[in-house]
């Protein structure tokens, strides 16, 4: 993936996955919530993940997808998945994100009572662990750079 591509991909990231809430039925508070996941499963993966390669990324997708599927149904998180990947100039890369997406939305359902009383916080505190867990048990996967 060529720099220029990542550059629009990621600056495109916010209205797209504003954009996808919406198309979920999520309604404008839903789609920031959406918006508000995402970046506190960023934060979490890249302060709890970080010095391992691949590790970030693939604790992000899992509990971001966790989160969302917990408090919004399987098919919003998905649909929201979907749209985060339309347009990556990384095919590889998609499919490992649809697997820890996947990951996360199987974690989410299990566990939707719990993750959807917590705060934002409180609920990535939670999934940390998990996502660690999982990671150590090859359940979240990543792609070797060659």
């Amino acid at each position: 993936m060529g720099f220029l591509d990542q550059a629009i991909h990621a600056a495109t990231g916010v209205p797209r996955l504003y954009t996808a809430g919406l198309k979920a039925g999520l309604g404008p508070a839903g789609a920031f919530e959406v918006l508000r996941i995402s970046q506190a499963a960023l934060r979490a993966a890249a302060a709890q993940g970080r010095g391992v390669p691949g590790r970030t990324n693939a604790m992000r997708h899992f509990m971001w997808q966790a989160l969302l599927t917990a408090r919004f149904g399987r098919s919003a998180a998905a649909t929201i998945a979907l749209a985060q990947e339309q347009g990556t100039p990384a095919a590889r890369d998609s499919r490992v994100d649809e697997h820890n997406n996947g990951v996360g939305q199987q974690h989410g359902l299990a566990h939707a009572e719990e993750l959807k009383t917590l705060s934002t916080a409180d609920a990535m505190a939670l999934l940390v662990p998990v996502a660690l867990e999982k990671w150590e048990s090859d359940e979240l996967i990543w792609i070797k750079p060659h």
